[in-house]
């Protein structure tokens, strides 16, 4: 990845390196970029949404159903129709759920572990050899759930326009892999947007399993940094298109789009599959929160004005992003210590460093009083092969916090390219 004229320019900064990283230390700094948190300044941005809802506010909706009562399991029609928008799906397809979307994955492999939606297949846990497709760098919290069930992992590396097809095509023809993590539009943590013909292939994917299931976590749906944003082709279209209609499961929420604790988040499926969920979801809940629901909905209307009312954070997260790819480009891509693209939208900035580094970089910057999220956490089993890859969370330090964590960020990254070329 290095050229020889970097190399020797790096080297030849050495003592200057080692001595500004020596006073950074001294500093005393508690910095952390660990997590796609969104900031205070962005909750204050979402704060009128509790003055929607009050103690002289009528909780009934305009589908005539009373929020602060039992029922109505799968959510409010209007909330269906906000997050089958969101998601490029009908909304009758829709079911609204907690405030996490992770919670309903986790459930929907759960489920499957359990039961199959097919009267004759086995379930999940009764495969032993079962395996689950981890395109890479990818959410280590995708990866998390399938390795709490017991899934052999299989990495799928990630291109520009989405995981490699080839491989996908191949690896599905085993009846024992089971499925496959997506994060479509701005994938965490690439910022890669899957193009027209990604999206196509999946939707014409010829599994061996019949129970193979793409989860198509789409995080990221309206969260843009330009004013040119990527489009995603609509899987759901395509797939109605070949026929493959129970092969995707679609998730959402509003995580960062109002409140990342207190949001409402929303899976949708096929007749088949939904029938086979809400038949789970029926022994577990008589409904979730409804209230909140309609505080959404209230608040929103409709899914453009909850895209205007992203520009918000589009304002906040866009000097935040700027900040690291600037100070990159000036620091590590002249010296040709970094490959990295810049992302149009999403949480994160995905780094790839001198192969056998990203461990001891994390490390330098713990020391230096900066948290970065752990290397190998974007890949399954914390196991980056090549050591090299580090996810970048811009999101939740003050500008001036952040400027002070990219600068240490960027010597320690020189310091263990020094280390490394001195071997």
């Amino acid at each position: 990845m290095y050229s020889e004229a970097g190399k020797k320019q790096l080297l030849e900064m050495r003592e200057s390196i080692a001595d500004q990283y020596k006073k950074i230390k001294g500093f005393g700094l508690s910095l952390n970029m660990s997590r796609g948190v969104p900031s205070i300044d962005q909750i204050e941005i979402v704060k009128p949404m509790l003055d929607v809802i009050n103690s002289d506010s009528s909780l009934v909706s305009d589908s005539n159903i009373n929020c602060g009562l039992y029922g109505t399991m799968d959510g409010l029609p209007e909330a269906k129709k906000l997050f089958g928008d969101m998601m490029d799906v009908e909304s009758d397809m829709v079911f609204v759920g907690g405030n996490s979307s992770l919670n309903m994955m986790f459930d929907a492999v759960g489920n499957m572990m359990y039961k199959s939606p097919y009267d004759d297949m086995p379930s999940w846990s009764q495969v032993e050899d079962r395996k689950f497709l981890c395109p890479v760098p990818g959410y280590d919290r995708h990866f998390a759930v399938t390795e709490y069930f017991g899934f052999q992992m299989i990495n799928v590396p990630m291109r520009d326009d989405g995981p490699d097809m080839d491989i996908v095509d191949e690896l599905v023809k085993d009846p024992a892999v089971k499925g496959i993590w997506c994060i479509p539009k701005y994938s965490n943590p690439t910022g890669v947007t899957y193009s027209d013909e990604v999206v196509r292939r999946f939707a014409s994917l010829k599994p061996a399993a019949k129970d193979f299931r793409i989860f198509w976590d789409n995080a990221y749906a309206i969260h843009e940094l330009t004013d040119e944003p990527d489009v995603l082709l609509s899987l759901w279209d395509e797939c109605k298109k070949t026929g493959n209609v129970d092969l995707p499961l679609f998730f959402c929420s509003t995580s960062k789009v109002t409140f990342s604790g207190a949001g409402v988040a929303a899976m949708a499926g096929s007749d088949l599959n939904m029938k086979f969920f809400k038949s789970r979801y029926t022994l577990q809940t008589i409904g979730f929160d409804k209230i909140n629901m309609l505080r959404h909905v209230r608040f929103f209307k409709n899914i453009d004005n909850m895209k205007d009312f992203m520009n918000l954070h589009k304002e906040h997260l866009k000097k935040r992003f700027d900040i690291v790819c600037d100070k990159l480009d000036k620091e590590l891509v002249p010296l040709d210590l970094v490959k990295y693209k810049r992302p149009k939208g999403g949480y994160f900035v995905s780094v790839e460093l001198l192969d056998g580094t990203a461990k001891r970089v994390v490390q330098l910057c713990k020391e230096a009083g900066v948290t970065l999220t752990g290397a190998g956490a974007t890949y399954p089993y914390k196991n980056d092969p090549d050591d090299s890859n580090i996810r970048i969370a811009p999101s939740f330090p003050s500008t001036d916090d952040l400027a002070k964590a990219i600068d240490v960020f960027c010597y320690c990254v020189k310091i263990a390219a020094i280390e490394t070329f001195s071997q």
